[in-house]
């Protein structure tokens, strides 16, 4: 299995790129839409590969992040999504964006992504909802309660007390509250306020 690549990006399309290594091998990359229009021609760069072998042929997909490849792995552990499903979810959302959208069960969020219905969103949530302990997502939960220690009595401590009271578990609270953007410096009023437009919009 490939690992990785590194080489000079000789082709660009909106689904891979070659990568001409030192030895003269060329190497077709599918990434994901946003990371390939990070590249250019002629630039050199090194990409973490997923390997796929098929009957057919042996298919590389390429990730300029460890949160890109750790979530197309994730995917690829969906049932019915195989790698150009999970290709397609990461050109539509952000790793973080996406465990968020699990994390909080917004299946209206994860259906505006490409090929991915109601029940297959909803398959998602089910599937992957105990298996998204990343780093990343540990790290922002140790971020948000710090925040909430620090400022005992401030605004987010206040709107996760309001939000609680109005019936919404602390397991849903926390993710729509850290999706608002700037979350930290806004006003108890409009964080209740738009965390409840996220919910009524799931």
């Amino acid at each position: 299995m490939i690992g990785s690549i590194k080489g000079t990006v000789t082709a660009l399309t909106t689904g891979y790129c070659l990568l001409e290594t030192v030895g003269g091998v060329g190497y077709r990359v599918f990434m994901p839409v946003g990371q390939l229009q990070t590249l250019s021609l002629g630039q050199e760069t090194k990409v973490q590969t997923y390997t796929v072998v098929r009957e057919d042929a042996i298919l590389l997909y390429g990730f300029l992040d460890q949160p890109s490849y750790d979530l197309f792995c994730l995917l690829l552990r969906v049932s019915g999504v195989g790698p150009k499903g999970a290709m397609g979810i990461l050109s539509g959302i952000k790793p973080g964006d996406f465990y968020l959208a699990v994390q909080s069960r917004d299946v209206k969020t994860l259906t505006k992504l490409p090929g991915i219905g109601k029940k297959t969103a909803e398959r998602m949530i089910l599937e992957l909802k105990d298996k998204i302990g990343t780093l990343e997502g540990q790290e922002e939960d140790r971020h948000f309660a710090e925040l909430v220690e620090k400022r005992q009595g401030g605004a987010v401590e206040q709107a996760v007390q309001a939000l609680a009271a109005l019936g919404y578990a602390n397991a849903e609270i926390q993710p729509v509250l850290r999706r608002i953007e700037g979350y930290e410096n806004q006003s108890r009023e409009e964080l209740i306020r738009k965390a409840l437009q996220i919910f009524a919009n799931r």
